[in-house]
């Protein structure tokens, strides 16, 4: 997430062949097991002041599941992206084990898979692109009835001419070349992916690594064209401008002054506003992990917990340590601009280490929540959006990353899984399929 998760599995294109014949193996496998019979048993269970969030590395594909929960491959017609009240969804690394992966949403009786897709890992040359991982995904969730929301972020190396000594996303030099690829992505999967993501945490030079720093104009411009395409090509897909990292803070570079590396997400998102982002969205992407407060309590309520290892909403009270003040805030920020343009909340959850042997540097706050209350607040959250009123669509972060990780405790997208490093359901696994979805 942010300090927040950027997730998708980062399956590089030169290792997909491999990774295919194993996925091949795999599911074969997996036939067998689930004709078999799998034992079910009863289990449930993005920053510290700022965690950072990476993309899962997945240099060996993992085991199946083991302790897995039951799934029954029902198929279902695929939705349409038409209006609803709420969607609820689940990010997911989908790209291993695809069709397994989408029977465990459906099951959860989820409408919504979000699948991260890296442009970089995939695409070797302009108008290269190995799509066989992403084709699997979109096929196995329509066959299941879901509707797909693909998050793409990451130019590739050819289509950049800046990179510093840290290797981090960018955008393109030429967005010409960003549309041209978006325009691919519509027409191959035209009427069976339902919303698109433009970038992620663009307010972090982590996600936007350019010689001028994070631009809130730059953006826009970019967020433009990508509507433009888009809808002239499928007007059904829900575009979702990028969500920010709630970071609450502002920084730039020690050596150079005028590059800003991060930019305070409130700023940021009135930079958007006043460069009029909201002519090329039909939803604000938002994000937010609950760090180690519960999902309905504001940044100056007077809640207390002596418990709380991690103090940063006591010691240092911000809006961004707040899940409800920080959606809130967004809200007032559109409602302000005479909008009523919905968020789409395509990261959320609540963070436990529980069982995991550690927590990743800088997720402190992860020590303080068990796996109940994880499962208490995931639940919670996904009510109190849907009672809001101002969200369209809301993606729990996430599935099964623990377990197609590298399933060590440094890995900062595991402790918020709803499966463990053995794809074991965590206590929040069983609450969300038991939460009504009205």
């Amino acid at each position: 997430m942010s300090r927040f998760l950027s997730n998708a599995a980062g399956l590089s294109g030169r290792r997909l062949i491999v990774a295919a014949v194993v996925w091949a193996v795999m599911i074969i496998a997996g036939g067998f097991c689930l004709w078999w019979g799998f034992a079910s048993p009863e289990t449930t269970e993005e920053p510290a002041t700022e965690p950072a969030s990476t993309a899962t590395d997945v240099t060996t594909s993992p085991p199946l599941p083991t302790n897995t929960p039951p799934i029954q491959p029902d198929v279902a017609p695929p939705g349409d992206a038409g209006p609803e009240a709420f969607g609820y969804g689940i990010a997911a690394d989908a790209l291993l084990l695809p069709e397994y992966t989408t029977i465990q949403v459906q099951n959860l009786g989820l409408g919504w898979i979000k699948q991260q897709l890296r442009w970089e890992d995939f695409s070797p040359g302009p108008g290269e692109m190995d799509w066989s991982g992403y084709d699997a995904v979109v096929d196995e969730a329509n066959q299941h009835g879901l509707k797909v929301m693909l998050s793409v972020v990451g130019a590739p190396a050819w289509s950049r001419s800046y990179f510093d000594s840290n290797p981090e996303a960018a955008p393109p030099d030429d967005f010409a070349d960003f549309t041209a690829f978006l325009g691919q992505l519509v027409d191959r999967y035209q009427g069976r992916i339902h919303a698109i993501e433009v970038w992620n945490e663009q307010n972090l030079d982590r996600e936007w690594d350019t010689a001028e720093g994070v631009s809130a104009a730059r953006y826009v411009e970019m967020l433009r064209l990508a509507y433009q395409t888009i809808k002239s090509r499928d007007p059904n897909i829900i575009v979702i401008s990028g969500a920010l990292s709630p970071v609450g803070a502002s920084a730039t570079d020690p050596n150079n002054p005028a590059r800003v590396i991060y930019l305070n997400d409130r700023d940021y998102f009135q930079q958007m506003i006043n460069q009029g982002f909201l002519d090329y969205c039909d939803c604000v992407g938002a994000h937010h992990n609950g760090y180690n407060i519960p999902p309905d309590v504001r940044w100056n309520d007077a809640y207390q917990d002596d418990s709380a290892t991690f103090r940063g909403f006591w010691d240092n009270p911000d809006i961004s340590w707040s899940f409800r003040s920080t959606l809130e805030e967004y809200h007032n920020q559109i409602v302000a601009a005479g909008r009523d343009t919905p968020l789409c909340v395509t990261e959320f959850g609540w963070a436990s280490d529980d069982g995991l042997g550690g927590y990743p540097p800088g997720f402190e706050f992860a020590r303080d929540n068990s796996l109940e209350e994880q499962a208490t607040y995931d639940v919670q959250a996904f009510h109190l959006m849907r009672e809001w009123g101002f969200v369209r669509l809301a993606f729990l972060w996430n599935l099964d990353y623990a377990n197609k990780g590298p399933r060590t405790p440094d890995d900062p997208n595991a402790p918020y899984s709803i499966v463990d490093y053995d794809g074991a359901p965590r206590p929040a696994f069983g609450a969300i399929g038991a939460m009504d979805k009205p």
